[in-house]
């Protein structure tokens, strides 16, 4: 029998099995008995240590920190993908970016990236411990939380701005649905910041238990929903913010209070959607239900004993994780995982046993739970697959920050904008700014001005966020501005660097533009590699050897920053430019750049 037909009998039996239980909970909800899932494992595999903290699964595979400086990675399915390891320990942090990139740490504070194939990327010493998981957000930026500060880098390692903090993190930082993220300090301090370091917060008047970002349809804004331990609970509005005490609050400028004196059991978690919140309570109860009115829609019972948490204040990670999705509300502990529609009606309940953290559930189901025993365990809980919008190797951003398309500059109109005096001091201060890693909240403002810089040159028709000038700025401030962009490094200046690219006349600016694409190093939808493959490829003329250099440097390092897929096209490309037809420099950089991705 060959491989590929004992692989579907396998899969086949496996299906079969797997809906038993189902099909045995449903009849056991109607006779009011608790249905206990027993499920043979998908898959296990031997790690060689004990896994550290949560597995993180992501882009149809699953990786894990274990002891001794292993970082694995495994398909959904199974199959072992790679493993990195590194001289030392890792802190018990890992996330990873839409394409798959993981990004971890040393108990010292050094923060690595490593690629969806197993490749480190880079390494940057941030000088102390982390204190939570980084964050990504939707253009690859990344939000990095130590004791006392928050910093944000681009996905290439380049400083965009740093915050210093008055209190160590208490609550663990969550991502808003535009972009920016929430944590609670310990001294109280709620902090909402957004992408670019802007900061809103707020004194609560008891440390919460938990927090999270919270928007309603048809109110503006976005507002957090608290609670505290005596059951307490509180909204406040996102433009909130408490008067001095000797002023009273003006009419609806304090923030909603609710006093719940019917919840049946003390909170501990919650998770937030489409206007509405799950709740964990610590009798293991789950509740669906209206921060805005105090109603309680829905109560149900999960997996999660009675005493499980008792003297436990905040459950943070390792302990309990909540999620809330299009499929359904899913509540995971150490000893096992529950699984809800949106309307109360429970779909499984798994019990674990000797797993050293939290379990955590992919998009395509499965359950993964790292056990004392070394072993990690996939269980198959949910048919269901999540649906979402996917991008050329993995799932889309859920939004943008408009970077990519920013509003004109505040020189766009004055009259002295292209002279050569200005410009060059203007590119100068925002290099200087670049470097000392603080463009922070002016990044829009001189992303756009970068933009009307490298794309003003003179061309007979104009296309949609390009500026039609007659005379052509000079093309060393062209290309100068150019390269600056790499530095702000977000991926949403991809589409308008490759437009650059194939239209600017100038081999200088051309290869400006490649070099900006390869050190921003993610290019999701492909654009990039499209560009450069019609510009090289035949017909095309282009046989410039400073260009050819260029896109041969950037090619491989999107193809070292993403891998698969992108390398299938970009390695076509660095075989092409290292054939006969090219220059001797042109052969010579990209038979360079191919040692590097076999290496």
């Amino acid at each position: 029998m060959g491989e590929p037909v004992i692989r579907k009998f396998v899969f086949l039996m496996f299906s079969f099995f797997a809906v038993l239980p189902l099909a045995a909970q449903t009849e056991s909800e109607q006779t009011g008995r608790e249905i206990i899932r027993d499920l043979i494992p998908f898959w296990q595999q031997a790690l060689g240590g004990a896994v550290i903290g949560l597995p993180s699964a992501q882009a149809g595979s699953v990786v894990m920190v274990c002891e001794g400086g292993l970082l694995k990675a495994y398909s959904w399915e199974g199959r072992p993908l790679w493993t990195y390891h590194t001289r030392g320990r890792f802190a018990p942090f890992i996330t990873r970016s839409l394409e798959g990139t993981c990004y971890v740490s040393r108990p010292n504070g050094t923060l690595i990236a490593v690629n969806r194939t197993g490749r480190e990327l880079w390494q940057i010493d941030m000088g102390s411990p982390l204190k939570a998981p980084v964050l990504c957000g939707f253009d690859g930026r990344l939000f990095v939380f130590l004791e006392k500060k928050i910093a944000c880098f681009t996905a290439s390692g380049f400083s965009l701005w740093q915050r210093p903090l008055e209190s160590p993190i208490l609550l663990q930082p969550v991502m808003d649905d535009r972009g920016g993220f929430m944590t609670v300090l310990e001294n109280g301090e709620l902090l909402r910041l957004d992408a670019f370091g802007k900061i809103n917060s707020w004194q609560l008047p008891a440390i919460p238990i938990a927090a999270e970002s919270i928007r309603v349809a048809d109110k503006q804004g976005i507002s957090t929903f608290v609670i505290y331990r005596d059951g307490k609970m509180e909204l406040i509005a996102e433009d909130y913010s408490p008067p001095p005490e000797d002023i009273p609050p003006a009419p609806g400028a304090t923030a909603l209070e609710k006093a719940l004196t019917n919840f049946p059991g003390r909170p501990l978690m919650l998770a937030t959607r489409n206007g509405v919140a799950a709740l964990v309570l610590e009798n293991g109860q789950v509740l669906l239900m209206d921060p805005y009115d105090g109603k309680i829609l829905w109560t149900g019972r999960s997996h999660i004993n009675a005493g499980e948490f008792s003297g436990v204040e905040r459950p943070g990670q390792g302990q309990l994780s909540v999620i809330f999705d299009e499929r359904g509300i899913f509540v995971l502990s150490k000893t096992g995982a529950t699984g809800f529609t949106e309307d109360g009606r429970r779909l499984w309940l798994i019990r674990l046993n000797g797993a050293t953290d939290i379990p955590v559930f992919s998009d395509e189901g499965v359950l993964y739970s790292g056990a004392r025993d070394w072993v990690l365990y996939a269980y198959r809980a949910e048919e269901q697959v999540r649906a979402q919008k996917q991008s050329l190797y993995g799932p889309a951003p859920a939004g943008n920050y408009g970077t990519g398309n920013p509003p004109p500059s505040l020189w766009a109109d004055d009259y002295f904008q292209f002279d050569e005096g200005e410009i060059q001091n203007r590119l100068g201060r925002i290099q200087e700014y670049l470097q000392r890693g603080m463009i922070g909240m002016n990044e829009k403002e001189y992303t756009g001005y970068l933009m009307e810089i490298a794309g003003s040159f003179p061309r007979p028709g104009s296309r949609p966020g390009q500026v039609r000038v007659e005379v052509p700025v000079h093309i060393l401030h062209r290309a100068r501005a150019a390269r600056l962009l790499s530095f702000v490094g977000s991926r949403e200046t991809i589409p308008f660097l490759a437009e650059l690219f194939t239209h600017d006349p100038d081999p200088n600016v051309k290869a400006a533009a490649a070099e900006a694409i390869g050190r921003i190093g993610v290019d999701p939808e492909g654009i990039a590699l499209r560009a450069f493959s019609a510009a090289i490829f035949p017909p095309a003329p282009l046989r410039d050897e400073q260009v050819l250099a260029a896109v041969a440097s950037s090619t491989a390092a999107l193809c070292r920053f993403s891998g698969p897929p992108l390398s299938e096209t970009g390695i076509r490309l660095l075989i092409y430019i290292s054939g006969a037809n090219h220059s001797p420099a042109a052969q010579t950089r990209a038979k360079q750049e191919l040692r590097t991705l076999v290496e």
